[in-house]
């Protein structure tokens, strides 16, 4: 890749890196609340966020859709609330809530920086483990919670308890910190979650945004309206020269020339900077003609 273009995509990552920061700052801007260890309990608490922020942060503003979405199931009632959130940011944006306003991509893109050798699964595996996110979101954040909450009146929220790594970095570990009493407390579960998130940060230095791939239910869901949300790629295909530069860049392991506005793609803009024709380019309300890519993948979470 050309100098020229090497500068380009610094200049978009430090613009998608701002957003990111100012989105952190705005989902998590109570800072009395990790000096204090005390959890923000003010009125914006009842507004669901539209990304992946554990309710327990100390510092978070809002609540997290995922945690919401379950306690609502739990009580048998549809989350009317929870899902008309998600389905706006959904229809408007797509996967680019996870590449531009999510906390924990942040993370994962900052992981991804420590100087490791950098690897990737075999494309069987890769595609194979795209589904598991799917599974985590139809299993222990809807199907789980309902059956046992039909059953016994009340039901654990299984992915906060028992998977997220969003929820003990920002959650349970801040707290922790600053209270000895639950530093007392912690057991085999927070132990469990720990090696989790050990786990993840791990694979995040070594494979691009691990989560984002293969297990956060929340990319699941805006998987689903990636094809139709107003914010999407487009690819001209007259001056695209399926060079493959795109799918270099692409920390999801997408080929735009083959899928251009896969369920997968986070709209990070990391393929628009390095197409050195211009081909590619994102906006909102793109038109039919130019949404087009010409060969389209007909597998979901195929890359």
């Amino acid at each position: 890749m050309s100098r020229m273009h090497w500068h380009r995509l610094k200049q978009a990552l430090s613009f998608q890196r701002w957003i990111q920061l100012a989105a952190l700052v705005l989902f998590n801007g109570y800072a009395k609340g990790f000096a204090s260890g005390q959890i923000f309990a003010g009125p914006s608490k009842a507004v669901c966020v539209p990304v992946l922020n554990c309710y327990s942060c100390p510092g978070a503003l809002g609540a997290c859709p995922i945690g919401a979405l379950q306690t609502v199931v739990e009580r048998g009632t549809v989350p009317f609330y929870v899902l008309g959130t998600l389905m706006l940011f959904g229809v408007i944006l797509g996967r680019a809530v996870c590449g531009l306003l999510c906390p924990f991509g942040l993370v994962q893109d900052l992981l991804h920086k420590v100087p490791l050798r950098k690897r990737s699964l075999p494309p069987r595996l890769d595609r194979a483990l795209r589904w598991l996110k799917y599974v985590v979101l139809a299993l222990l954040v809807i199907l789980l919670p309902a059956l046992i909450a039909a059953q016994k009146g009340m039901a654990s929220p299984f992915f906060c308890e028992w998977l997220c790594p969003a929820g003990t970095l920002g959650g349970a570990l801040p707290l922790m910190a600053t209270n000895p009493a639950m530093r007392a407390l912690a057991g085999a579960l927070f132990s469990w979650k720990f090696a989790v998130l050990v786990l993840i940060v791990v694979a995040a230095m070594v494979i691009p945004r691990p989560f984002c791939r293969y297990l956060c239910p929340l990319g699941a869901f805006y998987s689903l309206f990636n094809r139709v949300s107003f914010y999407g790629l487009s690819l001209n295909t007259e001056r695209c020269v399926d060079c493959g530069r795109c799918a270099q860049v692409c920390p999801m392991g997408i080929d735009a020339h083959q899928n251009t506005n896969s369920p997968e793609c986070i709209r990070c803009g990391k393929c628009q900077i390095a197409c050195p024709t211009q081909a590619i380019h994102q906006s909102f309300c793109h038109s039919a003609q130019e949404r087009a890519p010409g060969r389209i993948s007909q597998q979901s979470p195929k890359s």
